[in-house]
């Protein structure tokens, strides 16, 4: 019995030194068919390629691309809980331009935006929207509506950058107030 029980406390105390595992980040990027890829092809999409961008930095992530080409801001807010499954921890919402181009109005790309926003944090999901005002003209394809390969990888490089600057954890002297630093 002394032996098991040693053998016990031993366990457990190498898994108590044990480093622990960090939780994987689960992140789901929505929008249309520039969040698709279309035209690159889904492993050239910036959520493939931000995946293996964070994990490069040592940040466990998996990224579900939730693109659906041709959708509008309305059609994301309609599939916005099936498309976000409990246990995401951050979306990336890239509402692109299709309800302007489909005869949407401004006002109403903005209302389903914020509201999209606001139904994720209620949830407890940060949320990160993507919505640059101009983009370069050299961003894109044949088409002057979807993204190259090249645009891709900035827009996964600029989003990794935000992603890993959040998740570093803080500087054990940060907390201190800044009289009681030296």
């Amino acid at each position: 019995m002394t032996s098991t029980l040693r053998a016990l406390l031993l366990a457990a105390l190498a898994a108590a030194s044990a480093p622990s595992q960090a939780a994987s980040l689960n992140i789901v990027a929505i929008g249309a068919s520039n969040t698709a890829g279309l035209g690159v092809g889904s492993e050239n999409a910036y959520p493939a390629v931000l995946q293996a961008l964070l994990r490069k930095k040592g940040i466990d992530a998996k990224v579900t691309n939730a693109g659906v080409n041709g959708d509008v801001t309305a059609g994301m807010r309609r599939r916005l809980d099936a498309a976000v499954p409990k246990g995401t921890d951050i979306v990336i919402l890239q509402p692109g331009g299709n309800d302007l181009r489909f005869s949407g109005t401004k006002q109403a790309r903005a209302a389903n935006i914020a509201a999209m926003v606001q139904a994720l944090r209620v949830r407890g999901i940060r949320v990160i929207v993507y919505d640059p005002g101009k983009i370069p003209a050299d961003w894109y394809q044949w088409d002057h509506i979807h993204f190259n390969a090249a645009a891709h990888a900035r827009i996964a490089a600029i989003l990794a950058a935000q992603i890993a600057a959040a998740a570093k954890p803080p500087r054990p002297d940060a907390a201190q107030p800044p009289s009681a630093k030296r």
